[in-house]
């Protein structure tokens, strides 16, 4: 069973950084591409960015320019640079990957970003 443990969340002013941090049990290039999703109170859950298997990347608009997806390999681990962070970023932000068939998501992590 895979495990996805996310990190790295906290209370930031605006315009303040902060660096999540998706570790996964397994090799990440067992998955067909990892994602970050985020859900604010009272609102649905919406994908944040991806990562494919061949290093490509998406994201949002609304995070476009100030958040950035990456991985190592080595230490099986997917991050999220959040860069220039805005009250409307606060939310729990969830790690997601997904293979063919499979998917599998974190437990979530905290970010609260004050004005």
């Amino acid at each position: 069973q895979v495990q996805l443990v996310e990190s790295g969340g906290g209370l930031v002013q605006a315009g303040g950084s902060l660096r999540l941090s998706c570790a996964a049990s397994g090799s990440i290039f067992s998955f067909n591409a990892m994602h970050w999703y985020r859900q604010a109170p009272g609102k649905q859950r919406e994908l944040v960015a991806t990562i494919a298997r061949d290093g490509s990347t998406n994201y949002a608009d609304a995070v476009k320019g100030r958040f950035t997806i990456s991985r190592d390999s080595a230490k099986n681990t997917v991050y999220l640079q959040m860069n220039s962070l805005k009250p409307e970023d606060t939310a729990i932000y969830y790690c997601r990957a997904t293979t063919l068939f499979y998917d599998y998501w974190g437990q979530g992590t905290q970010v609260t970003v004050s004005s």
